[in-house]
Protein backbone atom coordinates (compact mmCIF):
# COMPACT_ATOMS: atom_id res chain seq x y z
CA UNK A 1 0.00 0.00 0.00
CA UNK A 2 1.64 3.24 -0.82
CA UNK A 3 0.19 5.37 1.88
CA UNK A 4 2.42 2.92 4.33
CA UNK A 5 5.94 2.64 2.09
CA UNK A 6 6.06 5.12 -0.25
CA UNK A 7 5.95 2.55 -3.33
CA UNK A 8 3.12 1.02 -5.19
CA UNK A 9 1.76 -2.63 -4.86
CA UNK A 10 1.77 -5.22 -7.92
CA UNK A 11 -1.96 -4.85 -7.94
CA UNK A 12 -1.72 -1.04 -7.82
CA UNK A 13 0.58 -0.86 -11.18
CA UNK A 14 -1.36 -3.00 -13.29
CA UNK A 15 -4.29 -1.40 -13.19
CA UNK A 16 -2.55 1.55 -14.58
CA UNK A 17 0.08 -0.35 -17.12
CA UNK A 18 -1.00 -0.98 -20.54
CA UNK A 19 -1.17 -4.53 -22.07
CA UNK A 20 2.30 -6.17 -23.04
CA UNK A 21 1.22 -5.88 -26.86
CA UNK A 22 0.01 -1.79 -26.40
CA UNK A 23 3.69 -1.77 -24.94
CA UNK A 24 5.18 -3.45 -27.43
CA UNK A 25 3.69 -1.56 -30.51
CA UNK A 26 5.26 1.52 -29.50
CA UNK A 27 5.69 4.46 -26.73
CA UNK A 28 3.09 5.02 -23.85
CA UNK A 29 2.14 6.88 -20.95
CA UNK A 30 2.13 5.29 -17.79
CA UNK A 31 0.66 6.88 -15.12
CA UNK A 32 1.36 5.92 -11.99
CA UNK A 33 -0.94 8.14 -10.04
CA UNK A 34 -1.79 6.79 -7.09
CA UNK A 35 -3.21 9.36 -4.65
CA UNK A 36 -6.77 11.41 -4.94
CA UNK A 37 -5.50 15.02 -4.92
CA UNK A 38 -6.74 17.92 -6.90
CA UNK A 39 -4.25 18.00 -9.77
CA UNK A 40 -5.04 17.65 -13.43
CA UNK A 41 -1.80 19.49 -15.27
CA UNK A 42 -1.62 15.98 -17.50
CA UNK A 43 -4.68 16.34 -19.26
CA UNK A 44 -4.35 20.03 -20.17
CA UNK A 45 -0.59 18.52 -21.72
CA UNK A 46 -1.93 15.89 -23.30
CA UNK A 47 -3.05 17.39 -27.24
CA UNK A 48 -4.91 14.07 -27.97
CA UNK A 49 -6.67 13.96 -25.22
CA UNK A 50 -5.04 10.57 -24.43
CA UNK A 51 -5.58 11.01 -20.47
CA UNK A 52 -8.66 12.26 -18.66
CA UNK A 53 -10.25 12.40 -15.14
CA UNK A 54 -13.71 11.43 -14.81
CA UNK A 55 -15.91 13.38 -12.31
CA UNK A 56 -14.10 15.77 -9.97
CA UNK A 57 -10.91 17.25 -10.13
CA UNK A 58 -9.70 14.80 -6.93
CA UNK A 59 -10.54 11.58 -9.17
CA UNK A 60 -7.39 9.43 -10.50
CA UNK A 61 -6.27 10.07 -14.37
CA UNK A 62 -7.03 7.71 -16.63
CA UNK A 63 -5.54 6.88 -19.94
CA UNK A 64 -6.93 5.56 -23.34
CA UNK A 65 -3.28 3.78 -24.64
CA UNK A 66 -4.99 3.79 -28.14
CA UNK A 67 -4.97 7.51 -28.18
CA UNK A 68 -1.52 7.87 -26.28
CA UNK A 69 1.02 8.31 -29.31
CA UNK A 70 4.09 8.07 -26.31
CA UNK A 71 5.09 11.81 -26.88
CA UNK A 72 6.05 13.17 -23.54
CA UNK A 73 5.17 15.87 -22.98
CA UNK A 74 2.52 14.89 -19.73
CA UNK A 75 5.70 13.68 -17.97
CA UNK A 76 7.63 16.96 -17.13
CA UNK A 77 4.02 18.67 -16.56
CA UNK A 78 3.01 15.95 -14.00
CA UNK A 79 3.94 17.99 -10.67
CA UNK A 80 4.22 14.49 -8.54
CA UNK A 81 7.14 13.34 -11.27
CA UNK A 82 4.66 10.21 -11.58
CA UNK A 83 4.65 9.59 -15.57
CA UNK A 84 6.57 7.52 -17.68
CA UNK A 85 6.75 6.67 -20.82
CA UNK A 86 7.80 2.94 -21.70
CA UNK A 87 8.69 1.69 -24.98
CA UNK A 88 9.19 -2.22 -25.37
CA UNK A 89 9.67 -2.12 -29.59
CA UNK A 90 12.96 0.11 -29.06
CA UNK A 91 15.08 -2.37 -30.28
CA UNK A 92 15.66 -6.11 -30.29
CA UNK A 93 17.46 -6.33 -26.99
CA UNK A 94 16.57 -2.62 -25.51
CA UNK A 95 13.41 -1.07 -24.78
CA UNK A 96 13.12 2.73 -24.36
CA UNK A 97 12.38 4.83 -21.02
CA UNK A 98 11.47 8.30 -20.75
CA UNK A 99 11.16 9.06 -16.99
CA UNK A 100 11.02 12.98 -14.99
CA UNK A 101 14.08 14.31 -13.90
CA UNK A 102 14.98 16.94 -11.75
CA UNK A 103 18.56 17.03 -10.55
CA UNK A 104 21.68 18.79 -11.75
CA UNK A 105 23.90 18.04 -13.20
CA UNK A 106 21.84 16.63 -15.84
CA UNK A 107 23.26 13.60 -17.89
CA UNK A 108 24.50 13.61 -21.37
CA UNK A 109 23.66 11.86 -24.68
CA UNK A 110 25.41 8.33 -24.42
CA UNK A 111 26.19 8.49 -20.89
CA UNK A 112 26.27 5.39 -19.11
CA UNK A 113 23.92 5.93 -16.20
CA UNK A 114 22.81 3.33 -13.35
CA UNK A 115 18.89 2.20 -13.92
CA UNK A 116 17.41 2.68 -10.49
CA UNK A 117 14.04 0.62 -9.37
CA UNK A 118 11.22 2.61 -7.29
CA UNK A 119 13.00 2.00 -4.20
CA UNK A 120 16.15 3.48 -5.50
CA UNK A 121 18.64 0.32 -5.73
CA UNK A 122 20.45 -0.37 -8.71
CA UNK A 123 18.87 -2.77 -11.18
CA UNK A 124 20.76 -2.41 -14.63
CA UNK A 125 23.07 -0.50 -16.58
CA UNK A 126 21.16 2.26 -18.75
CA UNK A 127 22.07 4.50 -21.79
CA UNK A 128 20.87 8.07 -22.20
CA UNK A 129 19.27 8.53 -25.49
CA UNK A 130 18.47 11.77 -25.52
CA UNK A 131 17.83 14.90 -22.69
CA UNK A 132 15.15 17.32 -23.44
CA UNK A 133 15.18 20.29 -20.86
CA UNK A 134 13.31 23.35 -22.39
CA UNK A 135 11.97 26.11 -20.78
CA UNK A 136 8.78 24.97 -21.09
CA UNK A 137 9.00 21.87 -18.66
CA UNK A 138 9.73 24.06 -15.78
CA UNK A 139 13.10 22.68 -14.95
CA UNK A 140 11.78 19.26 -15.47
CA UNK A 141 14.29 17.40 -17.57
CA UNK A 142 12.68 13.99 -19.56
CA UNK A 143 15.46 11.86 -19.54
CA UNK A 144 15.16 9.03 -22.55
CA UNK A 145 16.95 5.77 -21.69
CA UNK A 146 17.83 2.27 -23.21
CA UNK A 147 17.74 -0.09 -21.28
CA UNK A 148 17.26 -4.23 -21.07
CA UNK A 149 14.01 -5.33 -22.35
CA UNK A 150 13.12 -7.37 -18.90
CA UNK A 151 14.23 -3.55 -16.45
CA UNK A 152 11.19 -1.11 -18.75
CA UNK A 153 8.62 -1.81 -15.87
CA UNK A 154 10.94 -1.09 -13.47
CA UNK A 155 13.55 1.73 -14.15
CA UNK A 156 12.01 5.16 -12.80
CA UNK A 157 15.17 6.84 -11.83
CA UNK A 158 19.21 7.06 -12.55
CA UNK A 159 22.40 7.71 -10.65
CA UNK A 160 24.71 8.93 -12.73
CA UNK A 161 28.40 7.38 -12.53
CA UNK A 162 30.81 9.19 -14.01
CA UNK A 163 30.09 12.75 -12.45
Amino acid sequence: MIEKTGRPTERELKKVTPSDERLCSGGCAILECFQKIPCDPCVEACPRGAIRIEGNINNLPVLDSRKCNGCGLCVSKCPGIAIFVVNKNYSEEEGLVMIPYEFLPLPQKGEIVEGLDRTGQKICDARVVKVLNRRAQDRTAIISLAVPKRCVMEVRNIRLTSH
